[in-house]
């Protein structure tokens, strides 16, 4: 299982490396919207639709990533309206995963309030669709693919800090009920690793004292991600399945994949929107 985790791993981040910065912005955004539909089939499954009403589920969010795209002027790639309204659900987004981590934390006493099909589907679509047009927004921008890089790179690092000083040190569990296995030290762990990433990042760029503003994109969307994680876990623990699909061979789903980065992007995205830093 690890050689097969590690051969599906090396496959995904060089095609993923390759999709960035070979692909022009249209293709590059049709591709990304062609895997965050797969994504929407697995969510589909994990809200408890099958049949025609997994189909019409995925459909619809198929056609909402259309209309967002099409609503931030990607169609069109008008500057100066598509920042303040890729800012604008970038920001309903963050306000979205502040309203997520309070439901980790309350499950699984308040699952009721979301635990219906719909509910679920809904929860889908705000993990989505902002997570692609935030996605789309940077490979659009001066040195987007970069940017994109950053992110990953980012998002890694937190999961990795994470998991090692968690396996070392972690005694206190984070969020037992969806997660077992994390702790409040991991979480202590990812923080310093991606915020070390950022400090040696802006020493590397060595440019002026305005790239310090890049630790306030990294560090806020390295936390956010590790919500992005266990919204998606709580939901399989809701389901009772441990992957969302089986498509990548040792990773499971897609979303099992991309589930920080779908958190940590809108928040990225928003912050790159405020600060105005560019690279």
């Amino acid at each position: 299982m690890l050689s097969q985790r590690i051969v599906t791993g090396l496959i995904l981040a060089a095609g993923v490396l390759a999709a960035v910065f070979l692909l022009s912005f249209t293709l590059f955004a049709l591709l990304a919207a062609l895997v965050f539909v797969i994504g929407a089939w697995e969510w589909s499954r994990l809200a408890h639709f099958s049949g025609l009403g997994r189909g019409l589920c995925t459909l619809a969010f198929a056609l909402l990533l259309v209309a967002c795209g099409w609503w931030i002027g990607f169609q069109r790639l008008a500057e100066e309206t598509m920042e303040l309204r890729m800012a604008i659900v970038a920001a309903l987004a963050a306000v979205w995963w502040i309203v997520a981590a309070g439901l980790v934390r309350s499950y699984p006493a308040r699952a009721g309030l979301w635990s219906r099909r719909w509910e679920q589907c809904l929860i889908g679509l705000l993990v989505i669709v902002p997570a692609w047009a935030a996605l789309v927004f940077l490979r659009g921008e001066p040195r987007g693919e970069w940017l994109i890089v950053i992110l990953v790179v980012s998002v890694v690092c937190a999961d990795t800090g994470a998991y090692f000083v968690g396996r070392r040190w972690g005694r206190h569990k984070l969020a037992p009920s969806v997660s077992p296995g994390k702790s409040t030290e991991g979480v202590y762990g990812g923080f310093a690793c991606s915020l070390l990433f950022a400090v040696v990042l802006v020493l590397a760029l060595g440019r002026s004292a305005d790239d310090w503003w890049l630790l306030a994109l990294i560090v806020p969307a390295s936390l956010v991600s590790v919500v992005g994680d266990l919204l998606e876990s709580m939901l399989k623990r809701q389901r009772g399945i441990k992957d969302s699909g089986s498509i990548l061979p040792g990773h499971g789903g897609v979303l099992d994949r991309m589930d920080s980065v779908t958190a940590a992007a809108p928040v990225f995205v928003l912050a790159y929107v405020l600060t105005g830093w560019r690279l």
